[in-house]
């Protein structure tokens, strides 16, 4: 399966489980340490740690076995680390804090493509 067929289930596994503001960043000209970064809010501390949890679930079922879920003691945010797709899940106000669109959206010189 394609990286970026890959970045679509996520979508749709996301939206189906009510994730809100989802939110894809290409970042294959902008680092290394990605292909894409898909960022998307949850309801509650309790949606959050859901949504993490089915991700990796349906992820396995497509064949994409070694994702871990980072912040599993946070109640504001969880990562979701797909290999070369890296998925944020966030509480509003903290993605508000944040800005990770923002951050990530920008050009960035190909020099300073390190991270």
């Amino acid at each position: 399966m394609k990286i970026s067929e890959i970045k679509n289930q996520i979508e749709q596994i996301l939206d189906s489980n009510k994730a809100k503001d989802i939110v894809s960043i290409d970042l294959k000209k902008k680092s290394y340490i990605a292909d894409y970064m898909i960022i998307a809010s949850g309801t509650s501390s309790r949606h959050l740690q859901s949504l993490a949890e089915n991700l990796v679930s349906e992820l396995k079922k497509i064949g994409v076995n070694d994702c871990r879920i980072e912040g599993r003691e946070s109640n504001d945010w969880k990562l979701v680390d797909a290999m070369d797709i890296i998925i944020h899940l966030f509480h509003p106000e903290k993605r508000d804090f944040y800005d990770l669109e923002k951050m990530w959206s920008e050009p960035i010189p190909k020099e300073k493509a390190l991270i």
